[in-house]
């Protein structure tokens, strides 16, 4: 490529001092562009967050919407550059900008009401579309199209524009590194939506100015698409490929981690950084790291990666683990599409069709395979399909067709001597984990050639995801959300339902002497009556001489109806259809038919807006929604408290249930009640028991009463302590919440 002046020379008829601003005046625009476009989504989807129980499926579809408005964005632009000169494109441009300032500030429309029971993830596309469309559509134009711009400005770095790319990136990454630890903690969602606008105000002024900057160089313009040597559809395909693997990992890691930590923008905005970041260092004609190198830190990510997805490890191993695998495979993805760009007449073709392998990859992981897929099988497969974009990697599997097959062969028989084994044994618990273990390690082994390593990987994860169902006797339903599966513990005493990598209720199915169990089910996990809620709900009952009405938020297995004594009245919330069905199944779970006097109601719906519905009062409310580890964050902000205090009888109490691996919400919840009047006591349960005695979980509870007296024998418990609130936090509100302070509680930083 040549420059389209000489360098360091202004271009002719131009003053020296604005030839000067040219490079400034882009970059500005393309930085306060990328940070705009990027601020906004987590925004806007914290608000909608609210409205679907906080379940992470609210992200995935988010980052689908916006991937697909960024592609329109780009043939935008496309159309713009092709078929108009600087100065018209600017005016149209400009015009649309204007329209766009009428939809703000940015907030939900009105007139949406509640989500259906079916179909979720078109109403949020509906409701995105509706609210933050136009807006976000004006913003996501202005990469491809100031670059386009810039190759006609007659700068003398104009001829390859490509590295103003990275240069935007470092807006993007300069955003989402910002919200959650600057706009977050220190917004309000008002606050940031009025501020949003205002940058949206000054990045109209810039944009007129690289108008008229282009219009002004356009006789030493670049070259033209028609000027530019042809693309070959080959090629676009390849583009696509390569942006396909890297957005779908986005949307599938990112809904992994959120899962098991929770629903909150620190969590989503992690992984979409990464990727920008990708970007910025790959963007570059020196490679950060050679291609051999690169190929073998791969393998070897995505060995201890596999290990990652069936094991439950520490949030600060398991984290890094999959966001370091997840950075690998995207640098490898964007740094084979840098070295691909076409000519800088092909510009915005090159990124209309880079955008489309976003969206069709985003699309994959968010949409179509919470349907197709009763498992996370996308995960596993665009690993794979990450060790294809490595340069090397798809020649050296076709030159050794049969060792890749041999090893394939090798993988499945071991596994099957392992599932044997076990079936013997009965032990470990997890009768995959060290089938992967090995299966890792002989990847690890090979990693000096990682076209041997490849088939072992692709066996690995075909096989343990695909078969793992089959050989272990689980049965698995996927819903918007979340992965539910129904197993038996090694011993085959117990039936095991699990959200996520957690456990969600257990029921005895045999006798310790092998009979099948019979009668009244005995709730286990959290559930037993002296855990925590069953301590709780007993001093509670006691002191009010019978509870009356029940309202229990989260329905599980239907463990807590075993805690029902006679002539109370119990409703369940629950916000999954799915989980509704494994319940009411007693050839599953018993627990709704055989531990009540008759079913106890079970209302379908997020509980913040169900609950309001309801014009009864409790003597209980039961919080028990959390997801995994997750948390659905509106369910224990200052506003849900006041809504369960506004449902309560005069004696009645909150009993939240709050056991995490990775938060301590205790004083995040004394706090919120603080703002109510109410005194908090938890209990944070110390015994150990083998798992598979009576499959007992340790249980964290906190519970919230305008009056100790109304907890009658609790308030005296040993067991039992007050959490005085911290007044100098900030409450968590619908409009605030900072997922750092569950987190720091936690590990006691």
């Amino acid at each position: 490529m040549t420059s389209a002046t000489n360098h360091g020379h202004a271009a002719p008829g131009r003053p020296r001092v604005i030839a000067a601003a040219i490079l400034p005046v882009f970059l500005a625009s393309l930085f306060l562009s990328a940070f705009l476009l990027f601020s906004v989504q987590p925004m806007f989807t914290r608000m909608v967050l609210p409205a679907l129980g906080g379940t992470p499926g609210v992200w995935s579809v988010a980052m689908v919407f916006f991937q697909a408005l960024l592609l329109a964005g780009y043939a935008y632009a496309h159309l713009l550059v092709s078929r108009l000169g600087p100065r018209g494109a600017g005016f149209v441009h400009l015009s649309l900008m204007a329209a766009a300032l009428l939809a703000q500030p940015i907030a939900m429309a009105t007139g949406w009401g509640r989500p259906p029971a079916d179909g979720e993830a078109l109403w949020l596309l509906g409701l995105f579309a509706v609210s933050v469309g136009l807006p976000f559509f004006a913003v996501s134009a202005n990469g491809p199209l100031l670059q386009a711009w810039f190759a006609r400005s007659g700068h003398r770095d104009a001829a390859d524009p490509y590295f103003l790319y990275a240069a935007s990136n470092i807006g993007s990454f300069a955003a989402l590194a910002a919200y959650p630890f600057l706009i977050e903690p220190g917004l309000t969602l008002m606050q940031q939506s009025r501020t949003w606008t205002a940058g949206f105000i000054a990045l109209g002024l810039l944009i007129a100015a690289c108008a008229a900057i282009a219009g002004r160089g356009s006789a030493a313009a670049g070259p033209a698409a028609a000027d530019a040597p042809p693309v070959g559809w080959a090629t676009r395909a390849r583009w696509v490929g390569l942006s396909f693997v890297p957005s779908g990992l986005l949307v599938a890691v990112t809904a992994h981690i959120a899962t098991d930590i929770a629903s909150a923008p620190l969590l989503w905005v992690v992984p979409l950084a990464l990727f920008l970041l990708t970007f910025v260092v790959a963007f570059r004609d020196s490679p950060f790291l050679r291609s051999a190198m690169m190929e073998r830190l791969v393998v070897w990510s995505i060995a201890a990666g596999l290990v990652g997805m069936v094991s439950v490890w520490p949030l600060w191993f398991s984290l890094p683990v999959h966001l370091g695998l997840f950075l690998l495979v995207t640098l490898t993805a964007h740094h084979a599409l840098y070295a691909s760009r076409p000519a800088a007449g092909r510009l915005t073709e090159f990124y209309m069709w880079m955008s489309f392998g976003g969206v069709l990859g985003g699309a994959f992981c968010g949409l179509l395979a919470p349907h197709v897929f009763s498992f996370v099988a996308e995960y596993p497969a665009l690993l794979l399909g990450g060790l294809l974009c490595c340069p090397g990697v798809p020649g050296a599997l076709g030159r050794n067709l049969k060792p890749a097959l041999a090893a394939f062969g090798a993988a499945g028989l071991l596994l099957a001597a392992l599932i044997a084994a076990r079936q013997v044994t009965g032990s470990p618990e997890n009768p995959l984990y060290w089938a992967i273990v090995i299966l890792a390690a002989g990847v690890m082994v090979l990693w000096r050639r990682p076209e041997r390593a490849v088939p072992l990987a692709a066996a690995a994860m075909l096989v343990l995801t695909g078969l793992q169902p089959l050989l272990t006797n689980v049965t698995t339903m996927r819903s918007f959300f979340g992965v539910h599966k129904i197993s038996t513990s090694a011993d085959d005493r117990f039936r095991i339902l699990h959200h996520g990598t957690t456990i969600h209720g257990a029921m005895r199915i045999r006798e310790d002497d092998g009979r099948p169990a019979e009668g009244r089910p005995m709730p286990a996990t959290y559930y037993l009556p002296e855990g925590g809620i069953g301590q709780a709900l007993s001093a509670l009952r006691a002191a009010r001489g019978g509870l009356g009405r029940v309202a229990a938020i989260g329905l599980g297995s239907g463990s807590l109806t075993c805690h029902m004594a006679p002539g109370e009245d119990w409703t369940f919330f629950e916000i999954d259809p799915d989980v509704v069905r494994i319940a009411r199944d007693p050839a599953l779970f018993r627990f709704l038919r055989d531990c009540a006097e008759r079913p106890p109601a079970i209302v379908l719906g997020d509980a913040r807006l169900t609950i309001a519905d309801q014009k009864a009062t409790y003597g209980a409310i039961v919080v028990d929604a959390f997801s995994s580890d997750a948390i659905p964050a509106h369910l224990v902000t200052r506003e849900a408290i006041g809504l369960y205090l506004s449902r309560l009888d005069a004696g009645g109490a909150i009993i939240l249930h709050i056991s995490n691996r990775h938060l301590d919400l205790r004083q995040i919840l004394a706090r919120a009640g603080a703002e109510h009047g109410l005194k908090a006591y938890s209990i944070q349960e110390q015994q150990v028991e083998p798992l598979n005695q009576r499959y007992r979980a340790r249980t964290t509870v906190l519970v919230l009463a305008r009056d100790p007296a109304h907890l009658g024998a609790l308030t005296g418990a040993p067991s039992w302590q007050s959490v005085p609130p911290d007044m100098t936090r900030r409450p968590w509100t619908d409009d605030f919440s900072n997922i750092l302070e569950a987190i720091r509680d936690k590990s006691g930083w």
